[in-house]
């Protein structure tokens, strides 16, 4: 059996995954980034070229290997979607940037003390395991299958976890959604469309640079007028992505997936509400560019939303500097011992629990599914109203957890504002972090060795 993806099921705490779109997916990889594949054995009288410096980003070299190893591992992604690579030349174009990129990104990290230890790397891969439905052993078989060496899975988890945490911290814990634009956005899209719209949209973007001259900006409105032709005229959208556009999801046909229109930028979103399905926009223009949409498909969100919530208690043990995973966990199971002997839940969390729930007896209310992390939410949808669990761990520490009832509950409006709060959440996200990509790119030095420009 193959993982879905190497980081499809990671998970982290709720708080922390609240509208994180990694860097790979920004720079025109898979949804969530995926190790590339063990490069092959260079023949005899290559490993020169192989090695050969590129260019260097403050000062740290990009190398012939570097560049080839991601380009072979996109070119079997490409192959097994049945997208045709684009030219080698603007393949590794593209693959050269976010080289660039991403060291840049990587480096400023390090320096401004981010740090992922290998206890977070082995807890990481237990986490893929799990949500693969994988062993550890069943995990390295996969991976050993698809030509992954398992020290570089494990760089490339530590480098995207990373990169991740850079974005919490510089983009994403400075985005505020308020309850005002939640209202406004909600009162849009009824007014608009009668309810919430999914839009599943490509896009190919014509880059035009900072400070371009009047001739530049016409050679480049020039050449979005020829692919607009070309498409209109048959031509494969996904294919002329991989192609032409300047966007960072070109490698991937310029797919943005599934998303609703706070999670589009506004000309698009204003766009696509005018499209058909498998129509191509007239070119459109941004600070950016000019861009091309294709509106692939779209689908109502409007139906009613109804779950089975739980009604839970816990106490927690947190895991720190000063209290260890055995103290924590033996902290719990002393907690277990005592109820067992008859003492009162709602007492023990108050004197115990580490969290806010404490001063509430432990209870945390109705908890609808997804509202809690993975871990815990299978620990509780696993007992029985009335029943307890062990020592449960998650990443927040050891919990104690007691389901008291359940129901079937109506949250469709709850879920609306929900979905409205995350959309706009992510909107702003991402159009922060494609200015914080820029704005890295920008303050890199890039040097260029002879001949390699």
């Amino acid at each position: 059996m193959k993982p879905r993806s190497t980081f499809l099921s990671f998970s982290l705490p709720l708080a922390a995954t609240a509208g994180i779109l990694l860097f790979g997916a920004l720079l025109g990889n898979s949804a969530f980034a995926q190790p590339a594949t063990a490069p092959a054995t260079p023949s005899r009288g290559a490993p020169e070229l192989l090695d050969r410096i590129v260019l260097t980003v403050n000062e740290e070299a990009v190398t012939r290997y570097d560049i080839g190893t991601q380009k072979n591992s996109i070119v079997q992604r490409m192959k097994a979607a049945n997208v045709a690579p684009p030219p080698d030349s603007e393949l590794e174009r593209q693959i050269t940037e976010r080289l660039i990129v991403e060291k840049a990104l990587m480096q400023f990290a390090r320096e401004t003390g981010i740090r992922v230890d290998d206890t977070m790397i082995d807890r990481a891969i237990s986490q893929v395991a799990q949500g693969n439905n994988l062993t550890l052993e069943e995990l390295r078989a996969a991976l050993a299958q698809e030509n992954i060496p398992l020290p570089l899975y494990r760089e490339e988890l530590r480098k995207q976890i990373t990169l991740q945490r850079l974005r919490e911290r510089d983009v994403d814990n400075h985005i505020v959604v308020t309850d005002a634009e939640v209202d406004n956005y909600l009162k849009l899209v009824n007014a608009q469309t009668g309810g919430e719209t999914e839009y599943l949209i490509s896009h190919i973007l014509v880059a035009i640079p900072s400070q371009a001259t009047p001739d530049i900006i016409d050679e480049r409105h020039a050449r979005a007028e020829d692919i607009l032709k070309r498409l209109r005229n048959g031509a494969d959208f996904a294919q002329t992505a991989v192609s032409t556009s300047d966007a960072s999801d070109a490698l991937t046909g310029g797919s943005l997936g599934w998303r609703t229109a706070a999670r589009l930028p506004a000309m698009f979103a204003d766009t696509a509400r005018t499209m058909k399905n498998d129509q191509i926009s007239a070119i459109l223009r941004s600070p950016a560019g000019f861009h091309l949409l294709k509106l692939v498909d779209s689908r109502s969100l409007n139906e009613p939303k109804v779950v089975e919530q739980t009604r839970a208690r816990h106490i927690l043990a947190r895991v720190s500097e000063t209290t260890s995973e055995d103290d924590a966990k033996q902290k719990i199971e002393r907690a277990v011992d005592r109820l067992g002997a008859g003492e009162s839940f709602e007492t023990l969390a108050r004197l115990m629990s580490e969290d806010a729930s404490s001063s509430r007896g432990g209870d945390l209310g109705w908890i609808s599914p997804g509202n809690t992390v993975p871990d815990f939410e299978r620990a509780m949808d696993a007992l029985q109203p009335g029943q307890r669990s062990g020592a449960i761990r998650t990443p927040f520490g050891w919990h104690l957890i007691e389901v008291l009832e359940r129901r079937q509950q109506d949250v469709t409006e709850e879920h609306q504002r929900e979905q409205a709060r995350s959309a706009l959440h992510q909107r702003k996200s991402d159009e922060a972090f494609e200015d914080y990509l820029q704005q890295t790119r920008d303050r890199a030095y890039v040097e260029y060795k002879s001949g390699e420009r």
